[in-house]
């Protein structure tokens, strides 16, 4: 779907009339971090006309390092107090320019991220490492389009309450499951139909929104398009629902498991191969992907992609699972994967197989709602190319209930077995480069290590009086 097809994208000519004539006055400019956060400025319009648009701006390098309170984490190669934590260098991609109806008076665009120095683009910086995986999909005459289905919780209270109740005992806006369900829906509408609306309008094109498995949950699904300006609307869309639920006095999560006794949040990535015009899905092919006559015919590139996604997931994982909370998802019977299996229309398996001919995709059930898309799109590209190159062949597909199942390999239930893995991964190093893993493995020992050190109300209410 090119870029100028879709309501609320912006050339910069566009931009300069909506300038002049007062419709917009602010250039909200951004980059994505480690987490998936949007950082950046806000800069005036006709300043960002006149000198932003061409040449970009700066920002400290310390915000590839941070960790979630902003604070400098020791220990990065990339930058650190004895390198001066200095610039790196902004450059908008004016292909994201869009407006931000959601905001007064507000365009948005997407920077990637260079180094001062070489003028290279940053190694280390999510866009990136994401670019890469798309530039060498291209040099194998290959354009990967994807979508990413999010879910997430909404609260009855504002960001200041949930913070003064220190996130606990908050009211969540529905009082049952409402997968599915049109009545509680309706209730839900206030935030939901206002970001459908504003999405919509900002170049991030809506499907639909539904309940979801828990009281409260919900999800909202956007149109597919090629992963990197997939990528740039999951984060927007995050932005966008963080902003208006803020605007309207409520609370909106996107924490991967915000309640040990409730549904756990996904994010679902589905991702097929075409050729560079994007006219032909080839994942569709002549080989029947199973024994049964129901099942669709597929590409040899099918199987592999599948084959390479199925060989990597373990080892790649903190680039789908990046929390600590990530892997509370893992639980039979949650709607989450807990087996590395691979099966057709069948929401027990991690590698989901659905469509035909040119709807053929496949969906990967592990990412939750906190993975940083940049990173998952990236790892999961990266893999399936791979499985390609090498010709690696899935094992056979699935039919049952993959929870029931013991033969299985397992998803990675924690991020201490994750980031072992990925230590122990020559494909990552090979994918992504020796420092690109050094800084993300730094990254993700630091986020176990935060937590193995902090004393949770889970033990205040098990050992306060009674050890």
């Amino acid at each position: 779907m090119p870029a100028q097809t879709v309501r609320g994208m912006l050339t910069l000519d566009e931009l300069k009339a909506k300038v002049t004539s007062g419709e917009v006055d602010t250039v909200v400019t951004v980059f994505s971090d480690l987490y998936g956060r949007l950082m950046g400025k806000r800069i005036a319009g006709d300043y960002f006309l006149d000198h932003a648009a061409g040449n970009g701006m700066h920002a400290c390098d310390y915000l590839f390092t941070v960790d979630m309170e902003m604070e400098p984490v020791p220990g990065y190669k990339y930058a650190n107090w004895e390198l001066g934590y200095g610039d790196f260098h902004c450059v908008p991609d004016l292909a994201t320019l869009r407006m931000a109806t959601w905001l007064d008076k507000s365009a948005f665009v997407i920077c990637d991220s260079y180094d001062e120095k070489t003028g290279n683009l940053t190694p280390v910086a999510p866009r990136s490492i994401l670019r890469k995986q798309v530039e060498a999909a291209a040099a194998m005459g290959y354009c990967a389009l994807g979508s990413s289905e999010l879910e997430y919780y909404i609260f009855a209270e504002s960001y200041g309450s949930s913070r003064d109740k220190h996130y606990a005992g908050l009211k969540p806006f529905g009082a049952y499951l409402e997968d599915y369900h049109i009545l509680q829906g309706g209730r839900e509408e206030p935030l939901n139909a206002a970001v459908r609306k504003h999405l919509s309008a900002s170049g991030v094109p809506v499907e639909f929104s539904k309940g979801e498995w828990g009281p409260g949950q919900h999800e909202l699904n956007i149109r597919y398009t090629d992963v990197l300006a997939m990528a740039d609307r999951h984060t927007i869309y995050k932005q966008c629902f963080k902003d208006v639920a803020d605007q309207l006095g409520l609370a909106v999560t996107f924490m991967a498991k915000f309640d040990q006794k409730l549904a756990g949040s996904s994010c679902h990535i589905h991702m097929s191969l075409w050729d560079e015009a994007q006219t032909n899905n080839l994942f569709a092919g002549d080989n029947p992907i199973g024994p049964d006559a129901h099942l669709p015919h597929a590409s040899p590139e099918f199987g592999w992609f599948l084959g390479g996604w199925m060989a990597h997931a373990a080892e790649l994982m903190p680039f789908l699972a990046p929390t600590v909370n990530s892997y509370k998802r893992y639980q039979a019977g949650s709607w989450a994967p807990t087996g590395l299996a691979w099966s057709y229309d069948n929401r027990t398996a991690g590698f989901r197989v659905i469509g035909h001919g040119q709807s053929l995709r496949i969906e990967t059930r592990i990412p939750g709602a906190d993975t940083n898309p940049y990173l998952a799109y990236a790892a999961l590209l990266a893999a399936g190319l791979d499985g390609i190159r090498n010709q690696i062949a899935p094992p056979p597909i699935f039919k049952g209930d993959v929870y029931a199942a013991s033969n299985l390999p397992q998803v990675p239930r924690t991020l201490r077995d994750a980031i072992a893995n990925l230590e122990r991964s020559d494909f990552a190093r090979r994918a992504f480069g020796e420092e690109v893993i050094d800084h993300y493995l730094h990254f993700f020992k630091t986020e176990q290590s935060l937590f193995d050190n902090a004393v949770t109300d889970w033990e205040r209410a098990r050992y306060f009086e009674q050890i």
